[in-house]
């Protein structure tokens, strides 16, 4: 029996890749599960990780009946895809930094690639930049603060502009750099606070509706939506509904756990 799409992240940072499926899959239905217990992720070990996605996805799986679940955060993509797809029957479709196609989009071979600590410094970030822009000079900035702005955001808060323009300005050193990776699925939520702050065009690529396009690919059966789409988190979440509810989900459900 199809069931919806199941999108996972480790807080709110998901739902840029839930606008880019609601494009690319209008009326379909989905459903979403962050990990908001343990958010950021980025400051956790790495094996106890892997073995805390795995809990957590297979538990929001077998909760939202789901016909596919996409892992929308690149650290959770790193280092739990592989065994995702070994115990879920299921499809599962991974995050990975659009670090191609901005190495293709630029024009000076400048780009940049703004994303958390974790993400910046991992080894499969750097071999995604050898693989795919050898030839381009990459800025690495980690950007850890603008995650927790972008949690604020969708509680209803206003961005605080300094921060986002400190984060931001290793960026903007070298005005020949003219395209920026956006490399934590919770920056896009931001694109309004950023895109003013580069004073100059600049291309914003990410992931989202590559992850989108897959989707459709390679999942053959999807339930049609019917009303607000299903909502997990693993701690209460309160200041969420609001934003939940504006990208089309009903109030949380706080996920049981094993």
């Amino acid at each position: 029996m199809a069931g919806p799409v199941l999108v996972f992240d480790s807080g709110v940072g998901g739902l840029s890749v839930v606008s880019a499926l609601r494009q690319r899959l209008p009326g379909a239905a989905l459903a979403y599960v962050c990990d908001n217990a343990m958010l950021p992720y980025g400051m956790r070990e790495d094996a106890w990780l892997a073995g805390r996605i795995l809990e957590v996805c297979s538990a929001a799986v077998a909760a939202s009946r789901c016909s596919a679940l996409v892992v929308a955060c690149n650290t959770a993509s790193t280092l739990a895809l592989a065994e995702l797809r070994e115990h879920l029957d299921i499809p599962v479709i991974g995050t990975v930094p659009a670090i191609k196609p901005a190495a293709g989009l630029s024009r000076t071979g400048h780009i940049g690639l703004l994303a958390t600590s974790a993400t910046v410094a991992r080894p499969y970030t750097l071999k995604l930049i050898e693989a795919f822009a050898s030839e381009c000079r990459v800025t690495r900035v980690a950007a850890d603060p603008l995650v927790q702005q972008a949690e604020r955001w969708l509680a209803g808060e206003v961005p605080d502009i300094d921060v986002i323009r400190r984060s931001l300005a290793p960026l903007w050193e070298d005005p020949e750099l003219d395209v920026v990776v956006l490399g934590c699925t919770h920056f896009p939520l931001l694109r309004d606070w950023l895109t003013p702050d580069a004073h100059r065009e600049v291309a914003w690529v990410d992931s989202s509706d590559a992850i989108a396009r897959r989707v459709a690919e390679v999942v053959s059966a999807i339930a049609a939506a019917d009303g607000l789409g299903e909502c997990f988190v693993t701690a209460p979440a309160p200041r969420l509904t609001a934003g939940f509810a504006s990208f089309g989900f009903a109030p949380a459900q706080v996920l049981s756990l094993p």
